[in-house]
């Protein structure tokens, strides 16, 4: 997929995602597919909320003119983790997601921190899914910006008419994975915010997220546990400001 124009390390503006659901076939979820249900069997061991369904994955990518160009390919979340936690073995693919990039209105970043019962336990980032059916639409193309608010929404219990979306999109490739960024706002200090958060992710039946973390600085990373992209994305943001 490098060979496309999408190189790992690099982070990207753009104006726009285009992204479709093609035929693949992922040679790794067909070969290996005793090693993908021994492996989900663990996974899944004390997490009966887990579900393997159907996600979609990205196979091709090409940036050009502000605008990253994908095709994506549907397959089982179980062999989604296998892949991930075997190595990233080739072909090469990504989890091309869609995340909110939540922005209080005095400045600061709120982000989440997943429940012990998810695939990501302990893990701090912004509210985010890899893209599912529920995201393709009719015409066969992926709804990622669709995906972003419907995430978000579920997750912390905002509704659309308490946000803010822009239309541009940051591009945070790293092996595997590509996180397109969103800048979303919302009209309330970092700390009200947080506490509106709290209040409604107390309500939800099965939440997804364990904990809002706010975060201001670089330094505010420092004692948690966020993946690389994470990471790289708030450095990015950081020292541009």
């Amino acid at each position: 997929m490098s060979g496309n124009g999408v190189v790992d390390g690099e982070i990207v503006a753009l104006d726009r995602v285009e992204a479709r659901v093609e035929a693949f076939d992922w040679a790794f979820a067909r070969e290996r597919a005793d090693e993908i249900t021994a492996h989900w069997a663990r996974l899944t061991v004390g997490k009966p909320s887990m579900f393997n369904g159907r996600i979609m994955l990205q196979h091709r990518a090409a940036i050009a003119d502000g605008v990253f160009r994908a095709g994506y390919f549907g397959a089982d979340y179980a062999a989604f983790l296998a892949w991930r936690d075997f190595g990233l073995p080739k072909p090469a693919i990504r989890n091309g997601f869609a995340m909110a990039a939540l922005q209080a209105a005095d400045g600061a970043f709120l982000l989440g921190r997943m429940g012990e019962h998810t695939a990501n336990p302990g893990k701090v980032y912004f509210a985010a899914g890899t893209p599912d059916e529920e995201d393709v639409r009719p015409d066969g193309t992926l709804d990622l910006a669709g995906s972003v608010t419907r995430e978000l929404c579920e997750e912390t219990g905002f509704t659309l008419d308490e946000i803010s979306v822009e239309e541009r999109w940051t591009a945070v490739i790293v092996p595997g994975r590509v996180a397109f960024m969103r800048p979303v706002g919302i009209e309330l200090p970092a700390e009200d915010a947080r506490e509106l958060m709290l209040e409604r992710i107390a309500r939800q039946d099965e939440p997804e997220l364990s904990d809002i973390v706010i975060v201001r600085t670089l330094a505010d990373c420092a004692g948690y546990d966020m993946p690389p992209f994470m990471t790289s994305y708030l450095v990015h943001i950081f020292g541009r400001d």
